[in-house]
Parts: C-alpha cells; sequence; structure tokens
C-alpha cells in the first residue's frame, strides 16, 4: 500500500503544504501569507501530527503557530510563545529551528533562535522559556555573526536521553549538554575556521547545519563554512569526509532515516559563488558514511541551475524506502520516493523556499 507523505514547505511567503499518497503532488497554500517561514516541524509523536510553524510578520514579528489538523486551522498563544526575559535586555529576530523532542517525552519541543540562544517548550510548542545553560556560557559575547546573522539553526535533542541536546550556530560552532541544558560544552575539534587566525579554535567555526542519526546517536554529521566532517563520538572531534565532493561548501546535511552510514548533501561552488559548481543540480549521497560520494541527477536540471538549497530546505521522511526532499531559492521543490535514485517535481514558482520538512501520515 502506497503511503502518504506530508510535505511542509516554509517559504518567504509563507507555508505551503503538499500531500502525496501515489504518482502525484497536491499543493495547497500560502497558508500565513507574506511571513517568513524559516522554521517548520511536522512532530509525529501524537496520533495525529501536530504542525508547528516558525513565522516572522514584517508587523506583528516573529512567533510560532501550532496545528492539530494537518493545517486545516492554526493557533497562536495570547502573548508571545517565545520572548526574551527582561532581564537579558534582548529582542527576539526570530525563530530558525523548531525540534520536537524524545518520542517519549511528547510535549517538549526545541527552539533555535536569532539571536543565538534556545528555547525549550514543556506543552507541546505553544509556549517557550530561555535555556539559561546556553544564554549564560561564557563565550557568548565572543560569538559573531556569520553572513545569515547570529542564530542557533541546529538543535538536536538526544532521541532517547531527555538530558542530552546538542545544538550549532553561526558563529560559535557545535555545543553539546548533557544536563538537560544547565551547561553546555563547546564540540568542535577537528573542525577548521580558516578565516580565524587560529584555524582550529576551541570554538568560533562558521557550522551550516548538523545532523543525528536516530539509530546511533554517538554519530554526527556536520555541513561548514567549507567543511565537511563526521563525529563517531557524540559530537566530541570531528573528522573530514569532503573528499569525493564537487565542493566542500554547502548547507544542508541529512541523515538518511534507517541507514547510520547513508547521508545527503547539496554542494555548492564556494561561499563567494552560491550556486551548484556548472550550475548542475546535483544531490550527493554517501552510503559508506562519507568515505565515497555518489551524484544523484535522474529527474534534476542538467544545467542553468544558478540557485542554491538552504540549510534546512533539504529533509528525508521515515518511510520505507526513505523519501527525500529539496527546495531551491528560485522556488522549485523536487521529491525522491526511492531515496535518491529518482526525482521528480513538487512544485515551481513559489517563494524563496526556507524550510522542508516531510512525514508519513
Amino acid at each position: 500500500m502506497t503511503q502518504k507523505v506530508l510535505l511542509a514547505i516554509g517559504t518567504r511567503k509563507g507555508l505551503f503544504l503538499a500531500t502525496n499518497s501515489g504518482a502525484d503532488w497536491e499543493v495547497t497554500g500560502p497558508q500565513h501569507p507574506m511571513t517568513d517561514v524559516y522554521a517548520v516541524a511536522i512532530d509525529t509523536r501524537r496520533d495525529t501530527p501536530r504542525l508547528l510553524a516558525a513565522v516572522t510578520s514584517e508587523h506583528w514579528g516573529p512567533s510560532v503557530s501550532v496545528s492539530d489538523d494537518l493545517g486545516e486551522t492554526w493557533s497562536e498563544s495570547d502573548h508571545a510563545p517565545v520572548a526574551f526575559p527582561e532581564d537579558t535586555d534582548t529582542a527576539l529576530e526570530r525563530v530558525w529551528q523548531l525540534a520536537p523532542g524524545p518520542r517519549d517525552e511528547p510535549d517538549l519541543v526545541y527552539a533555535g533562535v536569532e539571536p543565538s540562544a534556545l528555547f525549550k517548550s514543556t506543552d507541546g510548542g505553544k509556549n517557550y522559556e530561555l535555556v539559561r545553560g546556553l544564554w549564560d556560557h561564557p563565550h557568548r559575547e565572543k560569538w559573531t555573526p556569520g553572513f545569515g546573522g547570529m542564530a542557533v539553526h541546529s538543535v538536536i535533542p538526544h532521541p532517547t536521553d531527555p538530558s542530552r541536546v546538542t545544538v550549532a550556530m553561526s558563529t560559535g560552532g557545535v555545543y553539546v549538554s548533557t544536563d538537560g541544558g544547565e551547561s553546555f560544552t563547546a564540540s568542535n575539534e577537528g573542525i577548521k575556521a580558516y578565516f580565524l587566525p587560529d584555524p582550529f579554535p576551541e570554538f568560533g567555526q562558521c557550522v551550516h547545519k548538523i545532523a543525528q542519526h536516530p539509530d546511533r546517536p554517538e554519530r554526527f554529521f556536520a555541513q561548514n563554512h567549507h567543511g565537511v566532517y563526521r563525529s563517531d563520538d557524540g559530537a566530541h572531534t570531528w573528522k573530514s569526509i569532503a573528499d569525493g565532493l564537487p565542493s566542500d561548501f554547502g548547507f544542508p546535511m541529512v541523515v538518511h532515516p534507517h541507514r547510520p552510514d547513508t547521508i545527503y548533501t547539496f554542494p555548492l561552488t564556494a561561499d563567494a559563488m552560491r550556486f551548484p559548481p556548472d550550475g548542475r543540480c546535483r544531490v550527493y549521497r554517501s552510503d559508506d558514511a562519507g568515505a565515497t560520494w555518489t551524484a544523484l541527477t535522474n529527474g534534476l536540471p542538467e544545467e542553468g541551475f544558478w540557485t542554491a538549497v538552504m540549510r534546512d530546505a533539504m529533509c528525508a521522511d521515515d518511510a520505507d524506502p526513505a523519501g527525500v526532499y529539496f527546495g531551491s531559492r528560485s522556488g522549485e521543490v523536487y521529491a525522491s520516493r526511492d531515496e535518491g535514485e529518482s526525482w521528480t517535481l513538487v512544485a515551481a514558482h513559489l517563494p524563496d523556499v526556507l524550510s522542508v520538512r516531510a512525514a508519513v501520515i
């Protein structure tokens, strides 16, 4: 029986939803029109999936909206659900990441925000409080903005241990907590910051995205600002796995839902040329944890693709075989229902795609 997939597509002008239970995709939207949707989550820990959308309105500012009926209706708190306490003298600019916690903690949701901070919800993603352990870290005053801002853009709760959470930011690097967010330790050994006087500092790396495999939680992968890495010791140390890629610059990093050795990324030419090499749209997959890479091209444009795929605009679902999806800054969304072997166009001419999430429903 064909599995029905829900694809949530966050753009600069609202949220689009696509569903597929066969050969064709049905795309609806925009919902939350004329808002930036930098982050979206499909929380499948309940009988009915909960959709979470981080929306930023030019008029009303940033917020988080929740739907318990697959996008038919949405609700928000009657106050700002994510807000810095008064004593921080800081205003929220946007929410970059929404990350549901472990399955046995169905009300735990994290939010990574700009300026760089972590928030935690204990009511399923409706209201959030600042995680002081990261905000009060002595490194914070030395974190600096990357080209896209200064934000916690990757939040990875441990799949079974609620006391462990790993975050990454630009620029600052990777930080790990083993005590539920009470404290964090910089975990960047081996990640290069070529733009700093010391190219291997304790912190200050411009990490673009990290991913953890749920079945092997000690294994992480990272796409850096020039650099692709793997960690086999819980993000403590990292080794380069960039050999075999046409470039070590890019933004997304996606793990296969069932195979810990399989990962996906979308290389760009360089930091000063943010488009695919030679304008060819290619997803790269490794089936041996980064030892070798294969270009996936079947159904993707062979030329004239002068756009980019951002850090949260690629994802995989949890089907078997797994589906893989990505959206571009020029508004195309592609899907593969066979783990990247072939691709079909889901939508075109959408606004700039910022975030893509998928789940079997």
